[in-house]
């Protein structure tokens, strides 16, 4: 179905894997495409739950976009270029109703740092390695890495990261905040899947008003208290609260529909 992506639906959690591994997983066109494309996929096809976004083989998660597209492009070119990119992919996860995760095995670099970045949380594992190198080539991030790993690490650690274009390990982006979890590689994807699975146990309405609420917070809206408000009161019109509410005053498991 895709030329660049491998896609695995298992327990409602899509496993989509950035499948270039001789290229490092290197975002060129046809894998911004297809991640619009699956992303859809995810938002419209009820079968789908969550998400996990990861890349192929054992060296990268993504390694950065692809260079060799560049060469082509001026002013008006390379700005088209990240602003459909924002638009289709990146914007599409953050903005996503269903939870989709980062599963970073290895270097996320550059725009692959972005993808991660975009995701509503990241689990690394041990042998990752995290860095946005575009001044090395005379660039600045264009998918929202100025914006999203200010907001993760704070103005002073994005400002030295950025500028000197060095790499943080795993451990050392846990104790920043980019990552929520490290793992050791070959335990990654299934850590990974407990978290979602956890999370799908949940009732999805209110799981998808929390990660709109939140990117509020994160994105600095001036009417986030008042989104909370108003989101809040929209859960009480659910099935699912009152089958939340009655299934805790009854001690008993409850059941989501997501309606």
């Amino acid at each position: 179905m895709y030329k660049t992506l491998l896609t695995e639906l298992e327990k409602g959690t899509l496993v989509i894997t950035v499948n270039r591994p001789d290229k490092m997983n290197a975002l060129n066109k046809d894998v911004i495409l297809e991640l619009g494309v699956v992303l859809d996929d995810v938002y419209n096809n009820s079968e789908i739950k969550s998400a996990i976004i990861t890349g192929a083989g054992e060296k990268a998660f993504v390694a950065g976009a692809d260079i060799s597209e560049f060469l082509s492009l001026d002013a008006e070119g390379g700005a088209t270029l990240a602003r459909e990119g924002q638009a289709n992919v990146f914007d599409k996860i953050e903005n996503c109703p269903k939870p989709i995760a980062a599963a970073v095995n290895g270097f996320s670099l550059g725009g692959g740092c972005e993808l991660a970045m975009a995701c509503h949380f990241r689990v690394a594992g041990s042998n990752a390695k995290f860095g946005q190198p575009e001044v090395n080539l005379g660039l600045i991030p264009g998918y929202g890495g100025t914006q999203r790993l200010t907001r993760l690490v704070g103005k002073g650690k994005a400002m030295e990261m950025i500028m000197s274009a060095d790499m943080v390990g795993a451990d050392d982006a846990k104790t920043l905040g980019l990552v929520n979890h490290v793992f050791a590689p070959e335990e990654l994807l299934a850590k990974t899947k407990e978290i979602l699975q956890k999370i799908q146990s949940k009732a999805p309405i209110a799981v998808a008003q929390v990660i709109a609420c939140i990117n509020d917070a994160s994105n600095g809206s001036h009417h986030g208290f008042e989104n909370e408000i108003e989101r809040f009161g929209a859960c009480f019109a659910t099935e699912d609260m009152k089958e939340g509410v009655n299934s805790f005053l009854e001690k008993r498991k409850p059941v989501f529909k997501g309606k």
